[in-house]
């Protein structure tokens, strides 16, 4: 049975689809057909505007980000995809928080749905910390069809995987 880490939390009946996917090797033919693209955010300014963008179309109100970039350590070392954080610095003796998103290297070459899905997911941590209903609400609102997008991301790192491996 082939171990499928990023859908550990997913019924069985759809693992069993995936595995089934996976067996017939058709997973590559299934994402490439629904997600053909390739974006074109390369670096860390274009992801910078690109994230700022939708933050300003759907969280005028959260506090403003002053850092974004791709990060080659994250999907290594803590397993995220994304990191959203805040870092408090001492500046003339006044204590400044500066709010960092930083996205796993890997998604410099995915289609720009999922970079989207990653983006809108760091974006939401701006209003809600943790991942509660409130939390989905606001990705959904974001990003219609969040969900599937989240579980097909999944299948893309299975896939990656795979084919790495």
């Amino acid at each position: 049975m082939t171990p499928l880490k990023y859908l550990g939390g997913y019924p069985p009946a759809l693992q069993e689809k995936v595995r089934q996917l996976i067996a017939e090797d058709q997973l590559d033919d299934y994402l490439q057909r629904r997600y053909p693209g390739r974006h074109e955010v390369q670096n860390d300014k274009a992801l910078y505007v690109y994230t700022n963008t939708l933050k300003q179309e759907y969280l005028r109100n959260a506090p403003g980000i002053d850092k974004v970039m791709y990060d080659s350590k994250l999907d290594v070392i803590q397993r995220a995809l994304g990191l959203h954080t805040a870092i408090s610095r001492s500046h003339g003796g006044k204590l400044k928080a500066k709010k960092e998103i930083r996205i796993a290297s890997v998604f410099r070459e995915a289609a720009p749905e999922f970079l989207r899905m990653i983006v809108v997911h760091e974006l939401a941590h701006l209003k809600e910390t943790e991942h509660n209903k409130a939390f989905y609400q606001l990705c959904e609102h974001m990003q219609p069809g969040y969900h599937q997008l989240e579980f097909d991301l999944r299948m893309f790192l299975t896939w990656r995987d795979l084919s790495h491996a």
